[in-house]
């Protein structure tokens, strides 16, 4: 299939910005809205600039699973979920974001419904349907059914769906859930009627190229598999490497989102710490500091070290003080005011230990960055600088002490150690 550039402009205020995932359910013993908002000045100060929102429209009591059911079987697309709050409480959560200076997007579920949408009774022709004429779902899933994209009628209401939210509530844009099981062309079409009313920032969860075209941030699923297997032996940093020079063959434009959790993660394959152990905030800073967009998930500034139950309440403990919060507030300010990681070229630097140590620098006009990052369990392992780029004082990142630096420098790292260093 021929790929086509990007037929949309990203919104400015995207631009080097970070995403924050929002587990409502989870995220405090009321499980609501205004329990939530209670938290914004907080986030705000760590740097956090968009907010996204995992589903808030109600679920499906048909073939729920848990006492709560997932947020992703809904049993209407334009009703808030009650166990949130109502309509008044949403676009209060809204305003108070806007009031901020932060952006919030919602989660869209548009491949399924849950088993009771009112649609399944009003419009059943809808719906993908078996040979026996019975509402199906390809994937596997238990509690939901496929929507028919072939039929117009569904995919005009969908779309006046999400028109409704950035109409009747003042959204900032759409979290895309599994986009690439929705034809491209139904997005294009989404994306188009509701950026008439106002510029959306628009995520897909999805690792496919093409995507692009509608959407202007895609996640990168691939990397995030290939450093799993890295941290198992399973693979070599040279594996990915080699996915992330992929990612740069995407259009001018093109941004993909890192992550080491969101709620998929957690709950299913679990947390950093199982996945990556020692070295879950090396790649947490690899994350913020790559040419792409980071994600932070609900109490990873914790950090929240269970997995979160699914379909069943299960609040995340905020102990103070939070230990992360330092660590993600360091990273998430420093990029915002970091023309080159938002901007800057980049250069993979060689070193001996190249299947322990990854490091790189980044450029933009005078400023230089130079990342050096231990993904190993081996300690005392070096790398030499040798690069022309490497020639003045850099303050560090983390501890704010400034180095005076010059090529051929040496750099000791400890197991999981990651060093950030930058020169304005």
């Amino acid at each position: 299939m021929e790929i086509m550039s990007q037929k949309f402009s990203t919104v400015d205020w995207a631009s080097g910005a970070n995403i924050y995932e929002v587990n409502i359910r989870q995220y405090t013993k009321e499980g609501s809205f205004a329990a939530f908002a209670k938290h914004l000045p907080r986030l705000k100060e760590m740097g956090v600039e968009i907010i996204w929102l995992m589903p808030i429209t109600p679920i499906s009591v048909k073939g729920r699973l848990g006492d709560l059911g997932s947020y992703y079987a809904c049993s209407s697309y334009t009703s808030v979920n009650p166990e949130f709050g109502n309509l008044k409480d949403f676009k209060q959560l809204v305003k108070e974001v806007h009031a901020f200076g932060m952006k919030i997007i919602i989660d869209w579920v548009a491949n399924h419904t849950g088993l009771d949408h009112h649609w399944t009774f009003e419009h059943p022709d809808w719906f993908v349907k078996d040979a026996q004429g019975n509402f199906t779902e390809i994937n596997g899933w238990q509690d939901v059914i496929d929507l028919d994209f072939t039929v117009p009628a569904m995919r005009e209401s969908l779309i006046k769906a999400m028109q409704y939210w950035v109409r009747e509530a003042d959204i900032d844009g759409f979290r895309c859930d599994m986009a690439h099981l929705v034809p491209l062309d139904f997005w294009i079409d989404a994306r188009t009627k509701c950026d008439a009313a106002k510029p959306l920032f628009w995520l897909a969860e999805c690792d496919e190229l093409n995507y692009h075209q509608a959407f202007d941030v895609s996640y990168a699923w691939n990397w995030m598999h290939v450093t799993e297997k890295h941290a198992r032996a399973d693979a070599s940093l040279h594996d990915i490497r080699n996915q992330l020079h992929a990612y740069t063959q995407y259009p001018q434009g093109a941004i993909k989102l890192y992550f080491t959790s969101n709620h998929d993660e957690n709950s299913w394959n679990g947390t950093e710490f199982e996945k990556y152990r020692l070295l879950s905030k090396a790649w947490a800073v690899f994350s913020a500091t790559w040419a792409g967009m980071p994600l932070v998930y609900s109490g990873q500034e914790l950090p929240n070290t269970k997995r979160l139950q699914f379909f069943n309440k299960d609040e995340i403990e905020w102990k103070q003080p939070l230990l992360m919060h330092g660590f993600y507030k360091s990273l998430l300010h420093f990029r915002k005011n970091s023309k080159a990681i938002q901007l800057g070229e980049t250069f993979i630097l060689p070193s001996e230990n190249s299947n322990e140590l990854f490091a790189f620098l980044r450029k933009k006009d005078s400023e230089i960055v130079l990342v050096i990052l231990n993904i190993s369990t081996k300690n005392n392992l070096s790398i030499q600088v040798n690069h022309e780029w490497l020639s003045g004082a850099f303050t560090s990142v983390f501890s704010e002490l400034t180095f005076s630096l010059l090529p051929g420098e040496k750099f000791e790292l400890m197991a999981g150690e990651y060093l950030v260093y930058r020169k304005k």
